[in-house]
């Protein structure tokens, strides 16, 4: 069975390791929002080894971190799901109280018509990543 997470086109990656890869969701609503991606096909987090599991969520709050700077939300989601693809990876989704579904889920009924951002370029995504990583 063929894997959306697996399977991504070049362009939707901002930044990567040999680990874990983010990549940018086209959502016009929600300018900013990431996956954090696990390269190896698991689907949970106990599939992964501890020092993995601790890397992934390093990737997962640099993201954070990068969006909040580069963005200035209100707040910042983080969610793993997985249910309908079963491929490790995180949602970070940088929320405004204007926006579409506030205080609501993203995935919840719509609040209003919601303010639409411009993303951040992602060199300036991937930049701010590395600098919340130490690098």
């Amino acid at each position: 069975m063929a894997c959306t997470l697996c399977e991504l086109p070049a362009d939707s990656v901002v930044w990567e390791d040999a680990d874990c890869r983010v990549i940018r969701v086209d959502d016009p609503a929600y300018a900013g929002f990431c996956r954090v991606v696990w390269r190896a096909h698991v689907a949970e987090m106990s599939d992964l080894a501890p020092d993995a599991r601790a890397r992934l969520m390093a990737v997962v709050i640099a993201t954070e971190a990068a969006l909040r700077e580069l963005m200035q939300p209100d707040k910042i989601n983080l969610a793993s799901f997985g249910n309908m693809v079963p491929h490790l990876h995180w949602h970070v989704i940088p929320r405004f109280r204007d926006d579409r579904h506030f205080p609501e889920s993203v995935w919840g009924a719509p609040q209003r018509e919601g303010v639409l951002r411009a993303a951040p370029p992602p060199a300036a995504i991937a930049a701010a990543i590395d600098r919340a990583l130490g690098g």
